[in-house]
């Protein structure tokens, strides 16, 4: 048994024995309202879902088990696995007893590769990655369990499993799919001396003479794990999940949402946006320039990628990590001066329009531009990485529901023409 198997056996039972005292005490107390505009606006603000991994206060940004983003951004992901999933960060015997599991289950099937292989060349990476995430639902541990009649108690156990299972392996695809998907190459077998980010850096082939691209990848893959319950990759998993269905199943579906445009696309977005604006002034523009493109932007009824987010009213905090990794390692590349520049010039832009709530940058503001400087400029495949990262929060999440014995989901709809009655009293 591992040391994060037995560290969850004993916290989990507590914590589900709290949530059902609480709603046997309280289960009729008032905790949201619903006005038409929110029902008709994507359920934006609503109050009716569970997330303990995480929560974004509008004022603070992202807070992992109530540890603000800021004090956890020099952690290797593993650590926020544990984090995610404990609620406490792993001392040494534990962050090396969980990197040992990951190595141990890291093997992925021939067959996945063989899948690959067989989708056309020019296949989106994301329907690469979640078809292979798919097709390797026949090892769910959850799935055989259930088959054979597990007791609800021990669902949490199998999920485990097959998120541990999953998160060992997805490096190896995810690297995998860039090479084959933009001809990179033959697929570069795991290193097992390196942890889980810089064996993804390994297995992806691009150069990293001194380190850097791997310490970027350890801040990416931390900045996007979570993101409470509500945004449309982990809502859309938490849904499939409620269902008994495993992992496999619940986290490509998860992902799949994250290949929308207004989910998972916005950091290639803006990066095309910050190109397009180096191209129109010859380099880094001026501040006045930059003022005017913004204008410009605008009056044609786009918005500016990168900006604006739907909770947050601050800067992104996963943006001010990104801005002063940039600052650290790249002052001088071009790329990277325009978007510090357009974090200079923009959001006073915006300030002047009535209609925006939110002005300053989110996360997807800057990754791009730093992905882009080590060489990895391929735009379609950045949903990947978010993918990748992502993945933590929602097996986390997934763990936790079954532990919680949370049911399926299944809230209330009604027709329009039921709304306009109400309105009409």
């Amino acid at each position: 048994m591992s040391l994060l198997h037995s560290k969850l056996a004993q916290i989990l039972p507590i914590q589900a024995d709290e949530i059902r005292n609480m709603l046997k005490e309280h289960g009729d107390f008032v905790v949201s309202e619903v006005t038409l505009k929110q029902v008709y606006g994507g359920m934006r603000g609503v109050k009716g879902l569970v997330c303990d991994t995480s929560e974004v206060p509008p004022d603070k940004g992202l807070i992992i088990r109530g540890i603000e983003l800021k004090e956890i951004t020099e952690k290797l992901p593993e650590e926020i696995l544990w984090l995610l999933l404990t609620g406490e960060l792993p001392n040494q015997a534990e962050l090396a007893d969980l990197q040992k599991e990951l190595t141990a289950r890291n093997a992925v099937p021939q067959y996945v590769w063989d899948v690959i292989d067989s989708m056309p060349a020019d296949s989106h990476p994301m329907a690469m990655f979640n078809t292979a995430i798919l097709v390797m639902q026949k090892e769910s541990v959850f799935a055989k369990r259930y088959d054979e009649g597990m007791p609800k108690s021990e669902y949490w156990e199998a999920t485990l499993d097959d998120f541990l299972n999953l998160t060992a392996k997805l490096p190896a695809i995810a690297g995998y799919v860039y090479r084959k998907r933009f001809g990179k190459g033959p697929r570069i077998e795991p290193d097992n001396s390196k942890d889980w980010s810089g064996n993804y850096v390994h297995m992806l082939g691009l150069e990293d003479d001194n380190g850097e691209f791997t310490k970027l990848m350890q801040l990416y893959l931390t900045l996007h794990c979570d993101h409470e319950g509500g945004n449309a990759s982990a809502y859309t998993s938490s849904v499939v999940a409620s269902t008994l269905s495993d992992l496999y199943y619940s986290l490509s579906a998860g992902l799949n949402a994250l290949a929308g445009p207004l989910h998972g696309l916005a950091n290639q977005e803006c990066l095309k946006w910050v190109l397009e604006t180096m191209e129109q002034f010859g380099g880094v523009p001026s501040d006045e320039d930059l003022e005017k493109f913004a204008w410009e932007t605008l009056d044609s009824g786009r918005v500016i990628p990168g900006y604006g987010h739907a909770v947050l009213r601050i800067t992104d905090p996963r943006y001010d990590a990104f801005l002063a990794f940039g600052k650290k390692h790249m002052p001088n590349d071009p790329v990277f001066a325009t978007v510090s520049k357009v974090f200079d010039v923009v959001p006073n832009v915006l300030r002047q329009v009535k209609k925006i709530s939110d002005p300053w940058p989110n996360v997807d503001a800057g990754s791009g531009a730093l992905l882009y400087h080590y060489g990895l400029k391929e735009f379609s495949y950045y949903t990947v990485l978010f993918s990748v990262s992502r993945a933590l929060g929602i097996g986390a999440q997934a763990v936790i529901a079954r532990a919680y014995g949370l049911p399926i989901t299944r809230p209330k709809s009604l027709p329009t023409a039921k709304y306009a009655k109400m309105v009409k009293g």
